[in-house]
């Protein structure tokens, strides 16, 4: 045991190393006196992250560990007031969460700065060590029977939001299968809504004795970390809570180390789930397998590499048969359980229902074929090179690097650290690798996959069960209402009243007062260094060493390149395309055109190379390539294409950039093969209330123009049909337009590039871009970034006039969005005001939170300000009623304008922290401080000390300067004749929804998904569409109810033909 860091510390150092491949320190700590753990990782960054994590297993699906993970944020010994941690973490520049997994439960904190943490770290822990744990507590967050007779709270709310989905109905029944009872893996942590409503607050406080003690747990935090001052901490920590815990060396059951182990399955098993849909055309497939153990490092390593080599991509095995060629799925996912004995599960999305059965037959054929013939050594071998190039990428990108090891090493190794060293110190695992023979990858497909016992759930949609899900909860609630009566529901109406009172205790502003807000200085925020080359010498001139680094280089070329200097062993390489010259009615075209865009054949020194050939070569050179909206960079009407390799390979990604651009062809197969996996996607896709609720918003508030808009799920239900009978039918035209997307797009006006790299490393930084725009028109002048905000629909400027409600059978909770104008430039003088106003009203435990899921009457609730177009929405999230939900945040609004509730002086103070925080979450790491530099002067063209701008305004900020853009601007998102507003629901909750909104002035519409879809003119001739009686039974079910879908603004493209093509677009509002 080697000494500690301070050796009058009760915590003695375990292990201390650091990775060969990271730059960072590992340190493990363990308490004599508790037995508590300590792993901490050194690495620099304005952030310092904690994951407090308990070994937790239940044999039970009571939910004990979910709601006692809720309800150890509701007071602890010494400070018990419901929301006092997340108070003080709010002005300590915090944020706390957690989850709840099968095998673990983390409490997270998430600080900017070691000051903040450390002051924070010791009342977070007696939450979890030390909580309250009250009746009312377990009474308003777990589950409780409203004065109406529906059942709510948070954790209710959030299982109702799941528990009868595809994925988990699914999970459950494989769970059931691959486990006995007497092992903790088979059941439901989360809690069924069931057992939800009978559990107990004496049923947690029993798991919590049981499982939530010191040498349970385990401290993994990441950041600057100043050690001395930690143990320091921890020490006194101890000292306060030794009397409340277990004996340290009274005997205790390590979960999952000492527990019954899974045996082996002693034969494959085939079952039928069904899953409530009302489009039956779709299902899933699992298949899932034991694996290695995981305290096998080498194996385990030959399993995700294996795994890659059968489904990582298009030119995998599995991939490129079952999905590519075959078209049997739209994709085959696989994902690995960590656990004693692995868990590998194989996921065949969007399979034709009717060939369920077909299909996982020919996926177990295909796997079998692959060890009949030879392996493709050179491709797997590829596969180990990339993924050990992978993991040293990822250590600089991610915020949190090891995090998981650690957990899981804490989980299931030996508490000595000693196979976390040996796990994590190196990669030489992968060299071993490369050395086995084909045999031996051969022998461990036929025993991992082959000969293993296996359970296959078959997913499959059923109306009927839609049907009888919401006719039995709606007898259960009728029956319920009826048992207790008027009386009983008057009592209940009373005990929430009363749990909400004991909750909602004032918090003495004198404790609040013990902690000041923390100094920025532990604050170690990124610095970048840009140069600019090209058209981006226009945006001022740089002296810096870097930029006279690019300018030692070839000068000649007028590209627009932004480079941004930062510590690191790879190039990221980015090009950022407009999209203004795309035809609007081409514009959905682009779903298969950037789907294929890294998958298509393409044409090298007059030969032509297959698309698997093309996606080998691509992930042998790089660490990760793609290309998609330009959000990540601060513009979601712009595409952003990006290659991240190897520093030495920089030339060679933008060679990559311009065979991909210019030679890749338009092959009919790829993009039949394309659109029918986009096609088979949409079912699943429109199964998500959360996700179509912001499609139902974007098809409404967005123009036509709008590229978000064009290629979401709600326009794809439509065009990709008729795309797929024009390839039956003249596929010459898809391939016309397909060329004329890349004509719009691929010039040299249209292009920013920008590289993230160490520039000193770069061999000709600009040189290497001579062959990328040797054959481009570069006379033509830059075009300005497109902006989102010239792509709002009417509709979306002029908000107030629309409402609608949509019923959703594959959902059993509800969901709302309102949206409102809102400040358009970043500029704006109440921007600051409203920054605040925003922060204070959304922190946790703040305003809206305790009104709304404090209350139980939702998950959770949140506005977001769209400055790029000019509004600002309000979202309800999984609610059992999310009228209440959205009645008692404008009741919040209200009270706040009217002065009926004062503001807080100390969660002000934590408003401001908060907005500290989230500019330190933007730049946690080399990339992202990379992004927001490139956001910051390109695509806002804002200042250098923008920041520290914002952060003076924002602490200048009257109260009367929030009450005002309370009233201005908050108001009106939740006001009929302001605000557009959106619903899904379950069917069972229409009405109720529509009463109540009606009831605040919204005229809501009852409209099916459907109703939304937009073709944008690519039609199919009628009496063509296969799946046009499945879209007029969605749309006739409801005839009556249901208006003409031309009832609100549809685009109309008429084509004329042949060619060559003209499009007349013409923009018709019917009122």
């Amino acid at each position: 045991m080697m000494p500690s860091a301070d050796s009058r510390s009760s915590y003695k150092t375990l292990q201390k190393f650091s990775p060969d491949y990271a730059p960072c320190t590992i340190t493990k700590y363990e308490s004599e006196r508790t037995g508590m753990s300590v792993v901490v990782v050194d690495r620099e960054g304005p952030k310092v992250n904690g994951f407090f994590t308990l070994a937790t297993e239940i044999h039970d699906d009571s939910g004990a560990p979910h709601t006692l993970e809720h309800l150890c944020f509701m007071g602890s010994k010494s400070y018990r007031y419901k929301g006092v941690l997340d108070k003080l973490a709010t002005r300590a520049y915090s944020n706390t969460n957690a989850w709840t997994a099968t095998d673990h439960t983390a409490y997270t904190l998430d600080t900017a700065g070691w000051e903040g943490f450390a002051q924070i770290l010791p009342v977070y822990l007696e939450h979890v060590i030390v909580p309250t744990l009250t009746d009312a507590g377990c009474y308003t967050e777990v589950h409780h029977i409203d004065g109406t007779g529906n059942d709510a709270g948070v954790v209710y709310s959030e299982m109702q939001g799941v528990q009868n989905t595809q994925g988990e109905l699914m999970d459950l029944r494989a769970k059931r299968l691959l486990y006995p009872e007497t092992v903790g893996f088979r059941y439901e942590t989360g809690g069924m809504m069931e057992q939800l409503r009978v559990l107990t607050a004496d049923r947690i406080r029993e798991f919590h004795r049981d499982m939530y003690q010191p040498k349970n747990l385990c401290l993994v935090i990441v950041g600057d970390v100043d050690h001395a001052d930690l143990l320091r901490i921890l020490d006194s920590f101890e000292s306060t809570i030794i009397d409340d815990i277990p004996r340290p060396d009274a005997p205790f059951k390590r979960p999952w180390v000492e527990s019954d182990p899974a045996q082996p399955l002693a034969n494959s098993i085939l079952e039928t789930v069904e899953f409530p849909e009302e489009d039956e055309t779709s299902g899933e497939i699992t298949v899932s397998f034991f694996g290695p153990s995981c305290d096998d490092l080498l194996h385990a390593t030959a399993l995700n590499v294996l795994l890659v080599y059968l489904a990582g991509s298009s030119a995998s095995i599995l991939e490129n048969t079952l999905v590519e060629k075959e078209q049997l799925a739209s994709a085959v996912y696989y994902s690995v359980e960590v656990r004693p004995k692995m868990l590998i599960q194989f996921a065949l999305s969007s399979v034709a229902t009717e060939r369920l059965h077909e299909v996982e037959k020919r996926f177990f054929e295909v796997l079998t074929d692959s060890t009949a013939n030879q392996l493709d050594m050179t491709y797997l071998k590829d596969c180990i090179v990339r993924e050990r190039r992978l993991i040293k990428n990822s250590v600089e990108t991610s915020s949190t690097p090891f995090s998981e090891p650690i957990i899981y090493d804490f989980l299931f190794a030996k508490r000595d650290g000693s196979m976390l060293k040996a796990d994590l110190s190196n990669l030489d695992e992968f060299d071993e690798l490369v050395s086995w023979p084909e045999d031996k990858w051969r022998q461990l497909i036929q025993s991992w996959f082959l000969d293993a016992h296996h359970v296959t759930i078959l997913g499959k949609p059923s109306v009927e069960l839609s049907k009888k899900l919401k006719s039995d909860e709606e007898a259960r609630i009728e029956a319920q209402r009826e048992r207790l009566g008027p009386a009983g529901l008057e009592r209940l109406e009373k005990k929430l009243a009363d749990a909400k009172a004991e909750n909602d205790r004032d918090i003495p502003k004198d404790l609040l007062a013990k902690f000041p807000v923390p100094g920025t200085q532990s604050i170690h925020f990124i610095t970048t260094m840009t140069a600019r080359s090209g058209a981006a010498k226009k945006l001022g001139h740089l002296d810096n060493k870097v930029q006279k680094l690019v300018d030692g280089d070839d000068t000649s070329s007028p590209l627009f390149i932004h480079f941004e200097h930062v510590q690191s062993n790879f190039a990221h390489v980015s090009l950022v395309i407009g999209t203004e010259a795309v035809p609007v009615a081409l514009r959905p075209l682009l779903t298969i055109y950037l789907e294929n865009m890294f998958t298509s054949p393409i044409e090298r020194d007059g030969a032509r190379l297959e698309f698997e050939q093309v996606v080998m070569e691509l992930e042998r050179d790089t660490v990760d390539y793609g290309i998609g909206s330009g959000s990540t960079l601060g513009n979601s009407e712009v595409l952003c294409m990006r290659l991240s390799v190897e520093v030495e390979k920089y030339a060679l990604a933008i060679q990559w950039l311009k065979e991909i651009i210019w030679n890749g062809i338009f092959d009919l197969e790829r993009i039949a093969s394309t659109t029918v996996r986009l096609l088979a996607d949409i079912p699943e896709a429109k199964r998500s209330g959360s996700s179509m609720l912001s499609a139902i918003e974007e098809m409404t508030d967005s123009a036509p123009a709008s590229i978000s808009r064009a290629r979401s799920t709600l326009v794809n239900a439509l065009y990709l049909k008729g795309v797929r009978y024009h390839l039956q039918n003249d596929p010459e035209l898809i391939v016309q337009q397909l060329e004329e997307i890349r004509a719009a797009l691929f010039q040299f006006s249209n292009f920013r590039a920008v590289v993230v790299a160490n520039v000193e490393k770069l061999t000709n930084p600009l040189s290497s871009w001579k062959n990328f725009t040797a054959k481009l028109d570069t006379s033509k002048a830059l075009k300005p970034l497109d902006k989102r905000l010239s792509r709002v629909s009417e509709a979306g400027l002029n908000p107030g006039k629309l409402a609608y409600v949509v019923p959703m059978s594959t959902i059993d909770s509800s969901f709302a969005l309102s949206v409102a104008k809102g400040p358009s430039s970043l500029r704006d003088p109440r921007l600051p005001a409203l920054m605040v106003a925003l922060s204070y009203l959304d922190a946790v435990e703040g305003p809206m939170w305790v009104a709304v899921r404090g209350t139980g009457l939702a998950y959770g609730t949140s506005f977001t300000r769209h400055t790029d177009s000019g509004q600002i929405s309000y979202n309800v999230y999984r609610s059992p009623n999310a009228f209440k939900a959205f009645q008692t945040g404008r009741s919040v609004l209200e009270d706040f304008v009217s002065g009926k509730t004062d503001f807080d002086r100390f969660a002000l103070e934590g408003a401001i922290s908060s907005i500290v925080l989230s500019i330190a979450n933007s730049q946690a790491t080399m990339a992202s401080a990379a992004s927001m530099s490139f956001i910051r002067q390109v695509v806002r063209e804002l200042p250098d000390n923008w920041n520290d701008m914002v952060l003076e305004s924002v602490r200048k900020v009257k109260v009367e300067e929030i009450r005002a853009v309370m009233e201005e601007l908050l108001l009106p998102v939740l006001t009929a004749g302001t605000a557009n507003l959106f619903v899904t629901c379950a069917p069972v909750m229409e009405g109720e929804l529509m009463k109540g909104f009606q009831g605040m002035g919204f005229q809501p519409e009852v409209r099916p998904l459907a109703w939304f879809q937009d073709d944008y003119g690519m039609k199919v001739p009628e009496g063509e569409d296969m799946d046009e009686d499945e879209e007029a039974s969605d749309l006739e079910e409801e005839d009556e109810r249901y208006d003409s879908p031309l009832a609100c603004s549809k685009t109309t493209f008429v084509y004329l033909l042949p060619p060559p093509l003209f499009f007349v677009v013409t923009t018709e509002a019917v009122e």
